[in-house]
């Protein structure tokens, strides 16, 4: 219980401090018109309150990851807090709140365009393709997921397939309607019941006498029940990947970035909603490590049942809260994917819209590009849900990789402390590189190559970017020169 409330703690400090050191970084003028005010339409750039904004923010990133994500990390054992913790604070939130602050800089534009700007058009292009994959991918996980547990609590003749299509139309008219119609109206409302679910959870925990473990020395270790095929380096960080850093949010931020009011608010909006993400996570890693009598007893639950975490939520849901509670809970767990699924097509549209310089206001053009996406995540929810989630678990962490690059650059280039994203830049390449060469869906080489592949492709971007840092110091220090001979 100590470590929990421990890491409890260090997350509101990241919130109460770190982010007012991002904020300074990043020059915020509150008297800087957003782009919200400056490019109003009705349609995508809407002012909104922050708080709905945030609750916004908050759902459009939580999906299943805060909750399956950490359900499964959780067979590591109290490692997991460490990870969801240090992730949150230094990497998830710092790389949040960069990436929706600079679409609030550069007129709301989506993270591809962003990349472009600061890592080259070469790496735009690939990254427009990438993200757009990534999107559709995550846009059928939360098709497929909610559906799954939308059939097991209904009769038999709302199957599957039902469920798969009332998403689908649901999808449909919250990627074309105003963010303000649909989106702005019933996510706050789903926001706090997700949050509302959390925190009855972790309170029917305490009070019930369950004991949450604590990270000890002889508990840092790995408890996974299969620790040969699953090292908690690299695969915890990209297991547990929404609850600690996630590179869809990154997608999603540009989508709140054209609905705040001022640059204050970011700080708030962007770095807030990952922090409150960070904390859903550590209660489910907290919850799922008590509930079955320990953290091998839940590897065993969760090989028993062929690592169906809905299955988790749902026995302990049932068990904490009772039926009435559990109902609530679960459709909290059904919420989370849907809403991150509508906007995740949604950003797919403004990241094609902005690829194809499409004007996104009339209604023809937003179904140009509406119709042959669903089309293509439709077909995809024929596919193993398993084989799609893998794929778009590492997809997810190499985007988060590369935006983290991309601030890294925009802030060398601003003479501001790059550090602060440098370093989990680093880590994060590491890890994306090393899941690459160690993972079944990967190249499944043996863990001495694979690391040391990592560490390799590690070291090479880094000194790639020492030397374009310094070929570029020099040449504006040459130009300097030139400007004072004249």
């Amino acid at each position: 219980m100590i470590t929990f409330l421990i890491s409890l703690v260090i997350l509101l400090a990241g919130y109460i401090f770190y982010s007012k050191y991002l904020e300074r970084m990043m020059d915020v003028d509150p008297d800087r018109p957003t782009p919200a005010i400056s490019m109003s339409d009705g349609v995508d750039f809407v002012p909104m309150p922050w708080w709905r904004v945030l609750l916004i923010q908050f759902l459009n990133i939580a999906g299943l990851g805060p909750i399956f994500g950490a359900i499964a990390g959780a067979m590591w054992g109290p490692v997991a807090f460490v990870w969801i913790v240090l992730g949150t604070v230094f990497a998830g939130a710092v790389h949040d709140y960069f990436s929706g602050m600079l679409s609030v800089r550069h007129d709301g534009l989506s993270i591809t365009e962003i990349i472009g700007i600061y890592l080259g058009n070469m790496t735009k292009q690939i990254m427009r393709v990438f993200t757009i994959v990534l999107l559709v991918l995550v846009g059928v996980v939360f098709i497929s997921g909610p559906a799954s547990i939308l059939a097991d609590l209904t009769p038999d003749m709302l199957d599957f397939r039902f469920w798969v299509w009332v998403i689908f139309v649901y999808y449909i008219l919250a990627t074309l309607l105003p963010i303000d119609k649909i989106i702005g109206r019933i996510y706050p409302v789903f926001g706090f019941a997700l949050l509302f679910m959390a925190f009855s959870l972790i309170f029917a925990l305490i009070v019930k006498g369950y004991a949450i473990p604590e990270l000890t020395s002889g508990n840092w270790q790995n408890f996974h029940h299969d620790k040969g095929r699953f090292p908690i380096f690299p695969m915890l960080f990209i297991t547990i990947a929404c609850g600690a850093i996630s590179g869809f949010h990154a997608t999603q931020s540009p989508l709140m970035a054209r609905c705040i009011r001022n640059e204050k608010e970011g700080r708030k909006v962007f770095y807030g909603a990952m922090v409150i993400e960070g904390v859903v996570a550590l209660i489910w890693a907290a919850i799922s490590m008590s509930f079955f009598g320990g953290i091998r007893e839940l590897g065993e639950v969760m090989a028993a049942q062929k690592g169906n975490a809905a299955w988790v939520v749902n026995e302990i849901s049932n068990s904490l809260l009772g039926k009435f509670g559990a109902v609530l809970a679960i459709l909290g767990v059904v919420a989370a994917p849907v809403t991150s699924g509508d906007t995740a097509f949604r950003s797919a549209r403004l990241t094609v819209g902005d690829l194809l310089k499409f004007n996104q206001k009339p209604v023809r053009n937003r179904l140009m590009i509406t119709i042959p996406l669903f089309a293509v995540g439709f077909i995809l929810t024929r596919i193993n849900f398993d084989v799609i989630w893998r794929y778009f678990a590492w997809s997810n962490q190499t985007l988060a990789t590369v935006v983290l690059w991309t601030v890294t650059v925009y802030l060398f280039r601003k003479g501001k402390a790059y550090w602060i994203t440098l370093l989990p830049a680093l880590f994060m390449t590491s890890v994306i590189s090393t899941y690459l060469m160690l993972a079944p869906e990967g190249f499944a080489l043996s863990k001495a190559i694979s690391y040391g592949i990592g560490f390799a492709v590690t070291i090479l971007l880094f000194s790639i970017f020492l030397f374009s840092t310094r070929k570029g110091m020099k040449s504006k220090a040459t130009v300097l020169t030139q400007k004072r001979e004249i």
